[in-house]
């Protein structure tokens, strides 16, 4: 051994440069390994929470949301490779949260250091939907910074030459830090006009302040003291040439607006864009309609018809699983301790069968990563198609849960 381990010595030594006859048997000498510092085997390089920033920046890009129900406004920032929430809003949270210890820190991009105060497994709700997902919780700025693990995880493309964030067929809209600071703009007719008295008229405006943001709703000014005079609420597309205003002249005698005037005011809004689904045309019903011998024709027809109207409802295929969120589910153990069991061997032939059954239930949202005490064995069962089940394992599980 102390042969081979000579050997080994001598062999880094000519790799660095260093003399062979430096080393001498049982002890490191001067010019050998004495003083130097090894490289570490098998060490992954350092690698933690970043995040570009911990104060907001004026250029960045916000989306409208909330997380377990808390509305508030969400940085996306792919220079981040952890979802945060700033630590005043997660103190609402306390249940769920998990406060961690003092060695892990969020490192920026500048070289700024603060500490991660816990993590929490959340519900995000961005456009019309739901994300469930593990956040950490730190001293930013920004509410919440959207990092790159939860728009890789649920497959956001983010479009910066429209300002929109798109997934699952919705186009949510981004705007920068200025326009929460900017809750309205003036809107100016744009030439003379003279509104009859009682009577209606659609008048042409201009936005004071352009390129702030594009959606809004007018509503009357209220800098301004017209007496006589409404203004309909309206959503308006600010990139247009002009706004139309409808103004209603409530009073006997002609109304005239200059042009110039302060005509209405515009609050911007949040656009969220559905993109219907696209469908063949070929219809696929459930394979139960093929089995109707027991029913007359009139009454197969109105049982295809009830199908095709609540088609919705049925699955298509093994990965249109659905899901509720009208509720979260909880698994009551007590105060037992966590049963954490070794996973079972399997055989190399279905290794590869278990490990793709699992990548297909991360791609359809029915599993996700994760990591806790608690853990059972996977059970691959054959089915009389000669298919393969998924199963867990759960009955130390199911022994314990109240």
């Amino acid at each position: 051994l102390e042969r081979d381990l000579l050997e080994v010595q001598q062999e880094g030594a000519r790799a660095e440069g260093v003399p062979g006859d430096c080393f001498e048997p049982g002890k490191l000498t001067h010019g050998s390994l004495a003083g130097r510092r090894l490289p570490s085997l098998n060490r992954a390089p350092e690698e933690g929470p970043r995040v570009s920033s911990l104060s907001g920046k004026k250029n960045g890009l916000y989306l409208e949301g909330s997380i377990c129900g808390i509305q508030c406004l969400m940085l996306v920032d792919t220079g981040a490779n952890v979802t945060l929430l700033r630590t005043d809003l997660a103190q609402k949270l306390k249940e769920q949260l998990i406060y961690t210890g003092p060695n892990i820190s969020l490192k920026t991009a500048p070289g700024e250091k603060t500490e991660i105060r816990g993590k929490l497994d959340a519900s995000i709700e961005c456009g019309s939907r739901k994300f469930h997902h593990r956040i950490y919780v730190a001293d930013v700025t920004d509410p919440c910074i959207l990092g790159l693990d939860f728009l890789k995880k649920f497959n956001f493309t983010v479009d910066l030459e429209k300002n929109e964030i798109r997934t699952g067929g919705e186009e949510i809209p981004l705007f920068s830090a200025s326009v929460q600071h900017l809750k309205s703009c003036s809107v100016l007719a744009k030439k003379r006009t003279i509104i009859p008295a009682r009577s209606e008229c659609l008048i042409q405006g201009v936005p004071e302040v352009s390129e702030q943001f594009r959606y809004a709703v007018t509503d009357f000014p209220s800098q301004v003291s017209q007496k006589g005079v409404l203004v309909a609420a309206a959503l308006v597309d600010l990139e247009r040439e002009a706004i139309p205003v409808r103004v209603l002249n409530l009073n006997n005698k002609p109304k005239i607006l200059d042009e110039g005037a302060v005509i209405a005011t515009c609050e911007p809004v949040v656009d969220i864009l559905v993109r219907p689904q696209e469908f063949s045309g070929e219809q696929h019903l459930p394979s139960s309609l093929d089995n109707l011998e027991i029913l007359d024709e009139g009454q197969r027809t109105a049982v295809r018809k009830l199908f095709k109207e609540f088609q919705n409802l049925f699955s298509t295929c093994d990965a249109d699983v659905g899901r509720c969120n009208m509720t979260q589910h909880r698994i009551n153990t007590g105060d037992h301790p966590p049963i954490k069991q070794y996973p079972r061997r399997l055989p190399l032939a279905r290794k590869e069968e278990a490990d793709n059954l699992v990548k297909e239930m991360v791609d359809n949202g029915i599993i996700e990563e994760s990591s806790g005490p608690w853990a059972s064995p996977i059970v691959l069962v054959r089915k009389k198609d000669g298919s393969t089940r998924f199963c867990v394992d759960y009955r130390k599980l199911d022994e314990i849960t109240k």
